[in-house]
């Protein structure tokens, strides 16, 4: 929905309209559908028109994928994740994934960059939490319960 409303260019009552207005986005108040709506559609401003049509148009695992794309683009963070805590995970052949890599992760990150912010453990778990759920939904993991590995085949759209 999100995607659409960036390709037919809609002004910012068509914004309000279609996402707090109509609900599109069915959240349980308007400012949890202002807030979701801000949040994809900076996700989505990222990248180009062409991924703005995968969304749209694709199937679940092509949309899937461009929104992941997307997020990669827009968090450093869940990027740096994949690139240095997952990827080693899959040379390590490991079976499953830990949330203590998460925590490893972020030690890390703190060792590379003295001036990273010292975040509220309840934001560490959110972050985490939400990152986890992403690898989860994009194949990367078999879910947030068991964290199992699993070689996702990301889509020739996608990559394209």
């Amino acid at each position: 929905m999100i995607a659409d409303l960036l390709l037919r260019g809609v002004d910012e009552d068509g914004w309000k309209q279609a996402t707090v207005k109509e609900n599109a986005l069915k959240a349980r108040n308007p400012e949890t559908a202002r807030r979701l709506a801000r949040l994809i559609r900076q996700r989505l401003e990222t990248m180009s028109p062409e991924l703005w049509r995968l969304v749209r148009d694709g199937t679940v695992v092509v949309a899937t994928h461009a929104v992941l794309a997307a997020a990669i683009k827009q968090s450093c963070l869940l990027g740096d994740f994949l690139d240095l805590a997952v990827k080693d995970q899959y040379r390590l052949f490991a079976k499953v994934l830990t949330k203590r890599l998460w925590f490893d992760f972020l030690e890390d990150c703190r060792g590379r960059d003295p001036q990273m912010p010292q975040w509220h453990e309840s934001t560490v778990l959110r972050l985490g939490s939400s990152i986890f759920q992403i690898l989860a939904q994009a194949g990367f993991i078999n879910g947030t319960r068991s964290m199992l590995l699993q070689r996702p085949h990301i889509t020739d759209d996608v990559i394209g």
